[in-house]
């Protein structure tokens, strides 16, 4: 996994004050392997319901940027109980939970 010890405390205080104490963040896409380089930093975050996903989402990427060198953040947030589509299918089975 190509994230320093640094980042991956960032994401996941970030996710938790933005998202609540029940969310599991993964990082999935070129970041989870250790033979490439470079790549933005592709985030799946799993939530409880939320009221305002928008807000919560600009919660967590306003924060994150304020501790992380700024970079390419893409991030996807499935809600608990909810069928899995597209890109969510791949961060389920290829993620890597932080």
């Amino acid at each position: 996994m190509r994230l320093e010890p640094e980042e991956v405390r960032a994401i996941k205080e970030c996710a938790r004050d933005a998202f609540g104490e029940n969310v599991v963040v993964r990082l999935f896409g070129s970041r989870v392997r250790d033979d490439e380089r470079g790549g933005d930093i592709d985030l799946h975050v799993e939530v409880d319901p939320l009221d305002d996903q928008w807000r919560a989402r600009g919660v967590f990427e306003d924060r994150l940027l304020r501790r992380i060198e700024p970079q390419k953040v893409d991030l996807i947030i499935s809600e608990r109980g909810r069928t899995p589509r597209g890109f969510e299918r791949i961060a389920y089975r290829d993620g890597v939970v932080l």
